[in-house]
């Protein structure tokens, strides 16, 4: 094992009851990195984030997080490993203010930011501190679900499709924040449907087809590899 690889999932099945959703998905990150998992809807793509931290129905094959094996461990020991996931679906609570959603999660690791820090980096959930969840806006729910997460000092974020239905302005705030994150050593896996979001901010690209990872590339050969995206992606 490479000694800087966070995350390496190897021959991974996983099925939703008797739907067999993942067929033998392998891939690695590195410490530090930001990879993207690209694919049309379907592909697999929110069910390997999901596999990852033991939200799907039954998982065979390897994940180990910092080396350790983490396939049979429920949600809530994935989470003390450092890992948070964000899912598409947000999850605000709308009867409780931002802070108090902000506050909600238990810290899981050391080094967690601290709320002044939060709010550094998210100026305009400051300002709605104490607004209800059911008052922030779409981009405003989004950046409230992403700074949860680093306050319960999780390394390894796992976003899924953050950008979407966002405003340009606020997908650029995004995107922003992500390349902040990264140059203080957080690891970030996107699962995006933007692919001008993504391709970008990524180190490194896999791309998924019918529960499988057919192709994997590097920044650096992006501009080679777009045809190939455009056949599977429609980009």
């Amino acid at each position: 094992m490479a000694s800087n690889e966070l995350l390496r999932i190897g021959n991974l099945h996983a099925w939703y009851g008797e739907s067999h959703v993942l067929h033998g998905v392998s891939l690695s990150v590195n410490e530090g990195e930001v990879v993207s998992i690209l694919g049309r809807n379907g592909a697999g793509r929110t069910t390997t984030l999901r596999a990852i931290v033991g939200l799907t129905g039954r998982r065979t094959g390897s994940i180990r997080i910092r080396g350790q094996e983490a396939i049979n461990l429920p949600p809530h020991k994935v989470a003390r490993l450092g890992v948070g996931y964000c899912p598409e679906e947000r999850g605000i609570f709308a009867s409780l203010s931002a802070e108090e959603n902000l506050l909600l999660p238990p810290l899981i690791a050391q080094g967690g930011m601290s709320v002044a820090e939060i709010y550094d980096m998210f100026p305009n959930l400051k300002e709605r501190a104490a607004s209800p969840g059911t008052r922030l806006s779409g981009g405003e729910q989004q950046m409230l679900a992403v700074a949860r997460i680093l306050r319960t000092g999780a390394r390894l974020l796992l976003l899924d499709e953050i950008s979407e239905g966002l405003a340009p302005v606020i997908v650029q705030k995004l995107a922003e924040t992500i390349r902040t994150l990264k140059s203080k050593g957080y690891t970030v896996v996107l699962v995006e449907q933007n692919f001008r979001f993504a391709a970008p901010l990524a180190d490194r690209f896999y791309v998924m087809e019918h529960g499988r990872m057919v192709r994997e590339f590097e920044q650096h050969q992006l501009n080679e590899n777009m045809s190939m995206l455009q056949e599977f992606l429609g980009v």
